[in-house]
């Protein structure tokens, strides 16, 4: 008998596939759409295509159709055939119509090797074996994703875009939470991270700095330099906080040198206490080599250089 079903009753039924069969679609029609758009040299705008498939779906619930994604088969049909237009679309929703109408009873004779071969010889020409060796060169580490999104496809092709995917996002992840870190040793120790630091890269940062300043015999001022950092969040905050708190307690000193914008708002918002910057790498080591004539600003808005007051205000 025809019902109702719920909301909460889908939820229930579906599970994880409510937002993962989604999920896929969407990655896999992004995945088509900048596959053909680098074999022909135009651009994709991801948005816009995220946009025009949710409406088409919204669209399709009102009349009861199949939930609507890119294809690569069907795609790399099109291209093969030499569509270039969207009235291709058109076209092929009009023969399909047509056909479950008037050629349904002939189609069950095709056998489906011979559909599969159509695809097989339409999706060959997407394949770049080049490739693998272009990115053996480059950087190895992207053979990773890209081995583990071809071998899944032999499954399914959703299973393998969407592994790929979560790869390349542990690979981005290790990154973040491992920043490279220059070290240079001298009369003062000092640290400059190359990027933004973010809640991942707070216990490198802290493994860095502690290893080679108050474990070492006897404990040694630092100076993060932070010119490459343009952001850092609360976690990260709160680390440099502890981080401070360790280097007082041992009776050493950590000085900032570098400062941009946003992370010196950032630490004024947590009103930070000893926390002391300088504006240049060489004040903040003829300060902490105990050279007279050099004071550090202390973090609060009345010791901020003027030109950074102005643009904290702005």
């Amino acid at each position: 008998a025809n019902g109702t079903v719920s909301f909460t009753e889908m939820v229930q039924d579906m599970g994880a596939g409510l937002a993962v069969v989604p999920l896929m679609g969407l990655l896999e029609s992004i995945a088509v759409a900048k596959s053909f758009a680098s074999q022909n040299n135009y651009h994709v705008d991801a948005n816009q295509e995220l946009l025009a498939i949710g409406l088409t779906n919204v669209l399709g619930s009102l009349v009861s159709s199949y939930p609507v994604t890119g294809s690569f088969g069907r795609t790399a049909v099109n291209a093969q055939s030499g569509v270039c237009t969207p009235a291709g679309g058109l076209v092929t929703g009009v023969l399909v119509l047509l056909s479950l109408d008037y050629l349904t009873s002939l189609f069950y004779y095709i056998p489906k090797s011979a559909l599969a071969a159509v695809i097989i010889m339409a999706v060959a020409p997407l394949f770049d074996a080049g490739i693998f060796g272009t990115l053996w060169r480059v950087k190895r580490l992207d053979l990773l994703p890209l081995c583990v999104t071809f071998l899944l496809c032999f499954w399914e092709v959703q299973y393998g875009i969407l592994a790929g995917t979560l790869v390349s996002a542990l690979i981005l992840l290790h990154s973040v939470a491992r920043p490279k870190i220059q070290v240079s040793e001298g009369p003062v120790l000092v640290l400059q991270p190359a990027s933004g630091l973010h809640f991942p890269a707070i216990e490198a940062l802290r493994e860095a700095i502690l290893s080679r300043t108050l474990e070492a015999s006897p404990p040694r001022c630092a100076v993060l330099d932070c010119t490459h950092v343009c952001s850092i969040d609360y976690t990260v905050v709160l680390g440099l906080g502890d981080l401070l708190g360790d280097f007082h307690r041992h009776g050493v000193t950590l000085a900032f040198v570098g400062l941009q914008v946003p992370v010196l708002r950032a630490l004024l918002s947590a009103d930070l206490k000893g926390i002391q910057y300088f504006s240049t790498l060489e004040e903040a080591e003829k300060y902490l080599s105990q050279e007279p004539g050099t004071q550090p600003y202390n973090i609060s808005e009345d010791s901020v250089p003027e030109h950074k007051v102005a643009l904290l205000k702005a």
